[in-house]
């Protein structure tokens, strides 16, 4: 599980987030800007809250897709498109993290204002990385070699 970093030197993070982490070995798992769009491509409500909690969810999604948890991720970078939605992106943090990060060990977050997204009604964007631990990563290894083997042998057999 990743740990956070951080030096003496500095003082407690402004939100949930924090200023370093270091994840033991395993395969990085990267996940692409996630937008407050539900499975139906529709827009999650026309506020930035809704809309980080969809995106938040759009990210558990892949990253447990990929084998992990929201604890195994060890990089957020957020971009909203209107600073005053700042307050209603870290209400919506508030809210959603304490069940993904229960010990509070939330992942380093850079926060971007930008002018816009690629549709306009969309607030707020989420990238994510994640480490798969070494264990989980060299099962899923092992488990589609299993699978390839078994694929070739059906192949084989067919013929």
């Amino acid at each position: 599980m990743p740990k956070t970093v951080t030096p003496k030197s500095f003082g407690a993070p402004l939100g949930m987030y924090s200023h370093g982490m270091v994840a033991p070995a395993g395969e990085i798992v990267v996940v692409a800007g996630q937008v407050g769009m539900g499975q139906g491509g529709q827009v999650a409500g026309g506020d930035v809250v809704a809309q980080t909690k969809q995106a938040l969810d759009n990210v558990r999604a892949v990253v447990e897709a990929a084998g992990c948890a929201m604890r195994d991720v060890v990089r957020f970078q957020t971009f909203l498109t209107h600073a005053g939605d700042i307050d209603g992106f870290m209400k919506a943090r508030a809210e959603v993290f304490p069940p993904y990060f229960p010990d509070g060990a939330y992942p380093p977050n850079t926060l971007l204002v930008v002018s816009r997204l690629v549709k306009p009604e969309l607030l707020v964007e989420i990238e994510a990385m994640a480490v798969k631990p070494a264990q989980a990563a060299k099962a899923s290894r092992r488990a589609a070699k299993l699978t390839k083997r078994a694929r070739a042998k059906k192949r084989r057999r067919s013929r």
